[in-house]
């Protein structure tokens, strides 16, 4: 099992850079491919990272040539000022050859005088993983494609501002699609779709739904009132008539509106009128802001369906309204669990 790490990086003279070209060492294994109890991960720019399987590999491994599957597979090295994408000065972003995941903007790239592709930074970081290499008898860092393994190369702590930091690729780890170009699917982010819902304190709401396989981003704010870009005092206090609302982005072809409700009135009790537990205040209805008639039509049905089930003691109130303006919380309020350990919400 490897273990990644955080951005660790020592600096290594050109003698320890042009060691990477004498040849592979004992190859360092693949980072864990996905197993069947794995949740779907999506990157902040909203790409799904989810580890490919060993399977899903070896089947795009075999369009492979066999020096692009001595560096990209077995931890290789091209010869220094070989690679076909060094001198590249096209505008454009470079893509991992095996998956095709978005790795590195055009913008980031630098003439570091090494012999190999160079970036200060990647276009996410959620779209690099690192580990520690110590291959040569020295210690470097060496950098994957988070989603399929494939090695890129190293990275090290003497690039320029304002990172600092020198990521030197291997040019036949890279595919480039040059701006302007028809961009292939696998190397788009997910067509996602998104949904508005309120249950009381969006702290609870927003830390269930980040918990949601097929739930790309989950992010607190105010929804369905009378005062534009409100404070949370004054949604607490002036009687803004907005709802403690969860904006989800999600994947459709991981999770349907339908989950999402279901979702939903577990997660909060709907007949409870402008509270939800001890929380009171029309800040702390329950209420589903639609986008679109199909939204609406799935979320009177299934409201329909539960009332009829005898489910609840008590009628749903939940409100159904079009989508208003959304307007993020502060920056405090996001990730609230994450951070503290804890969240509000009543469960039925």
């Amino acid at each position: 099992m490897i273990r990644l790490v955080s951005l660790f990086f020592v600096g290594a003279g050109c003698a320890a850079v042009l060691a990477l070209a004498l040849g592979a060492g004992d190859a360092p294994e693949r980072p864990r491919p996905m197993t069947d109890t794995d949740l779907p991960r999506y990157s902040k720019s909203g790409h799904d990272v989810t580890p490919l399987t060993d399977a899903q590999v070896s089947q795009l491994a075999a369009s492979l040539d066999p020096e692009e599957a001595r560096v990209i597979l077995n931890q290789g090295t091209e010869p220094a000022f070989c690679g076909d994408l060094l001198d590249n000065k096209r505008e454009g972003v470079y893509v991992c050859r095996l998956c095709g995941l978005p790795l590195f903007a055009s913008s980031d790239k630098f003439d570091s005088g090494t012999g190999w592709p160079s970036f200060f930074q990647p276009v996410d970081p959620d779209h690099v993983a690192t580990r520690e290499d110590r291959a040569y008898g020295m210690v470097r860092t060496e950098i994957l494609c988070a989603r399929c393994g494939a090695h890129l190369g190293h990275v090290f702590d003497d690039g320029p501002r304002p990172t600092g930091l020198r990521f030197c690729l291997n040019s036949v780890s890279l595919d480039f699609i040059e701006q302007g170009a028809d961009i292939p699917a696998r190397s788009r982010p997910v067509p996602a779709q998104t949904a508005y819902f309120a249950g009381g304190c969006f702290w609870g709401i927003e830390d269930r739904f980040q918990h949601t396989p097929g739930v790309i981003d989950a992010v607190s704010g105010y929804q369905g009132g009378r005062v534009p870009n409100p404070t949370y005092r004054q949604v607490c206090f002036e009687n803004t008539g907005h709802a403690e609302s969860v904006r989800v982005t999600y994947d459709p072809a991981r999770v349907t509106y339908r989950d999402l409700l279901e979702r939903f009135f577990e997660m909060h009790d709907p007949t409870q009128l402008n509270r939800q537990g001890p929380d009171v205040g029309d800040q702390y209805r329950s209420a589903i802001f639609v986008v679109g008639d199909e939204q609406r039509r799935q979320a009177e049905a299934y409201i329909a369906e539960l009332e009829a089930s005898g489910r609840f003691a008590r009628p749903i109130v939940t409100q159904i309204a079009d989508a208003q303006p959304f307007y993020e919380a502060e920056a405090y309020h996001q990730d609230y669990n994450l951070k503290h350990g804890r969240s509000c919400g009543v469960q039925p």
